[in-house]
Order: structure tokens, then sequence, then C-alpha cells
């Protein structure tokens, strides 16, 4: 199962709209996926037809009462499911400010929930504080959408660096894996510049111990598209609500490249010196382990 965190403190980035959208994607790819709403704004609740009216079961009742996420997800679509969110979640900063573990609250009844899933989502506020770390804490690997001008890389440092906090003091697996660019204009030379700029961001972090040095700007770009501005007021996935438009395509391309780095990544056996056998990630694989298969 990959757990991905979708962030950015910066809002009107994409987040949302990727974290839908791929999942939705991946889903109709047969895969069985869950979105995590983390935003008290409920924009992926809303995207997916759910209504956030603050009295249903939310992620507000995960976090606080630690209500199982069975509870609270519902089926949204074939292989789908949305545990939703409301304006309740607001509060949950303060709530859970003077609680012991508080970041990794959700962590604990992931690792509870009984149903598995090939995918879980989790869309997050835009902001970096506790509900964001429940959800680095619970994941295990960050993809960021950004759109390619330079206001949007305003901030990467900061969002990069609690990834790192993050990683050294609560999740030591967590990674940057992937930054999807989206509301591209491919033909401006400012997104090229951007772009080139971002790629040798991530070229000098090559062969650290810091969690994006393995991170790669993902090859699918997401085109701007009216439709996909247009389909959250609907309450459905651009699948649902335009599948032959350019913001489908991209995303389903999105969801086959993620779906190919899945195989890439696929966990092995490995047998280690006392003879048990562990699965590793294959990025993961220690190679002073020769039995990996």
């Amino acid at each position: 199962m990959r757990r991905i965190a979708i962030i950015n403190q910066k809002g009107g980035v994409g987040k949302t709209t990727t974290a839908v959208n791929l999942a939705a994607a991946l889903a109709r790819a047969g895969q069985r996926v869950c979105v995590l709403d983390l935003d008290p704004q409920a924009h992926a609740t809303t995207h997916l037809g759910v209504e956030p009216d603050g009295k249903t079961p939310s992620m507000y009742d995960v976090l606080i009462d630690s209500r199982p996420l069975a509870e609270v997800r519902r089926q949204v679509e074939e292989r789908l499911w949305i545990a939703g969110s409301d304006i309740n979640l607001a509060a949950a900063e303060v709530e859970l400010a003077g609680v012991v573990g508080r970041e990794v609250i959700l962590r604990d009844l992931m690792q509870a929930d009984q149903n598995q899933f090939d995918f879980i989502l989790m869309d997050c506020a835009p902001s970096l504080g506790v509900l964001t770390l429940n959800a680095l804490s619970a994941a295990g690997e960050v993809f960021i959408p950004l759109q390619p001008h330079f206001l949007a890389l305003h901030g990467m440092g900061k969002l990069l660096e609690t990834t790192a906090l993050v990683s050294k003091r609560i999740n030591a697996d967590l990674r940057v894996s992937g930054i999807v660019l989206c509301m591209i204009e491919s033909s401006t030379r400012l997104a090229q510049e951007v772009q080139r700029d971002l790629q040798d961001y991530l070229d000098k972090s090559r062969g650290t111990t810091l969690p994006w040095s393995q991170a790669r700007i993902l090859a699918t770009r997401i085109r701007r598209n009216i439709k996909l501005a247009e389909c959250p007021s609907f309450g459905k996935s651009i699948f649902a609500y335009a599948p032959a438009c350019h913001g489908a395509q991209d995303y389903q391309d999105l969801a086959r490249e993620v779906l190919a780095e899945s195989r890439v990544f696929a966990a092995r056996v490995c047998v280690d010196e006392t003879g048990q056998a562990r699965v590793l990630s294959a990025n993961l694989a220690d190679p002073e382990h020769p039995a990996c298969v």
C-alpha cells in the first residue's frame, strides 16, 4: 500500500484537484483507493459529491475522538472511498494542542484499520500545522503539486525543511517522491525557466540523506483546463464530468506514471543474517543482503 500525502502550504496550486482526480484515475485503473480529507475547507469532500454538513462523522472525529476510519469513510465511486472533512476540523489544531503524541494519532489509527487499500491519498490543509504533521507522520511519501512560477516556488524550502524534521524525529521512512506540475502553460518561457531551476535544486540533493534526495519532477504535466475548475461544483471527478477533456487525459497519464513507479518500487523479500524473511521496499533494499529477490 502506498500512503501519499499531497501537500503545499500555498493555496491554489492544484493540490485538491490532484488528490481527487489522481485518486479517481487510480480507481479506474483497478486500484482500491481512499482519500483522506485533512483540510477544514473540505474541498476534496465536496469535489467527490459528499456534503460537509458538520453532522456526518468526519476526520475531525477520527483525530479528536479516535473514531475508527471505517466508521467515517464513504464509498463514492467503484473502488474509491473518501473519509471526509468539515469545518469542525478547523478546531482540531487548538483541541490537540495539549495532547501527548498528537502528531501520530492518524498513523496509529491507520495501522489499526483492517481495510486494505492499494493507495491512500491525503489531501492536506494549506499550512504546516498539526493536521499536516499527522499526514506526514502517517505517510510513506509526499507529492508536492506546484504551479510553475517563481511565487509558487517561494516557501518550498520551508516545506522541505518540515519533511526533514518529520523524517528525523517521527517518521524515518518519509520521502518526497514527486513534484507534480499543475496549471501548465508550457509554451511560456517562465514555466520552462522555473522547471529548470527546480530540477537544478533537486539535483543538488542527490546522494544525500535528505528526504527529497530521490524526488523527481513527474513527467506528466497537468495543463490548465477549464473543465478541471468546473467539475468540483458538480461534485464529480473530471472523469465523471468531462472524460474526454485534456484534464482527464492528463490525470489518466499521471495515474499510469504513478502505477509504473509502484511496480519499480514493488516490495521484495529478503533473507537477513538470522534466516528470517523480511519485506523491504525496493528503493530501501539493503545491498548487504544479496539474497534479495
